[in-house]
């Protein structure tokens, strides 16, 4: 690979992921596939199954100017971009997610969400209650404000109880 080449997002048909990797290398393209191991369950057995990180989403490394090739692959629609302009994914991005999948531990996929975002509790002791994500000390906590008399509270949540509170701040809510 020259020194054009970076890391792009591909944006695939679904359930596509294997094999537009597959095809990719075997053109020799580098690839990144990054999955997880979980159980799938069928009526009549388990199996431990690699399902991706980021469904309908491949990583190739690539001269940006040279993308027919990759876009007349089978099961790619489009790389990720802004208008005609492709939107290249910085290296250090790519060995985070990398060393991650690397390190043994289990990884799983999650919603993406910034500190600062309204959102809602789905599990735990505080299921139902919404606030504002923060960052505290490498943990994560949940800002429940009382606007009227201004003045907050916060408390530890664990980051799999969350997800993004997308119905509007209302002040007659529970």
């Amino acid at each position: 690979m020259g020194a054009d080449c970076l890391w792009y997002a591909l944006r695939l048909r679904s359930n596509f992921e294997h094999k537009a990797a597959r095809v990719l290398a075997s053109k020799g393209y580098e690839v990144f596939l990054p999955a997880y191991e979980a159980r799938q369950q069928w009526a009549d057995r388990t199996k431990k199954v690699q399902i991706p990180l980021f469904p309908g989403y491949l990583f190739c490394r690539f001269d940006g100017t040279q993308k027919l090739p990759i876009l007349m692959s089978p099961g790619v629609v489009d790389i990720v971009g802004f208008g005609s302009s492709l939107a290249p994914i910085p290296e250090g991005e790519i060995n985070a997610v990398r060393t991650l999948l690397e390190s043994h531990l289990e990884v799983r996929p999650c919603p993406f969400l910034k500190i600062g975002e309204r959102v809602i509790i789905e599990a735990g002791p505080l299921a139902g209650v919404s606030g504002v994500l923060l960052d505290f000390k490498n943990s994560y906590r949940l800002l429940v404000s009382i606007d009227l008399i201004q003045r907050s509270v916060s408390a530890e949540i664990q980051r799999d109880w969350v997800r993004r509170d997308i119905a509007p701040p209302n002040r007659l809510r529970n």
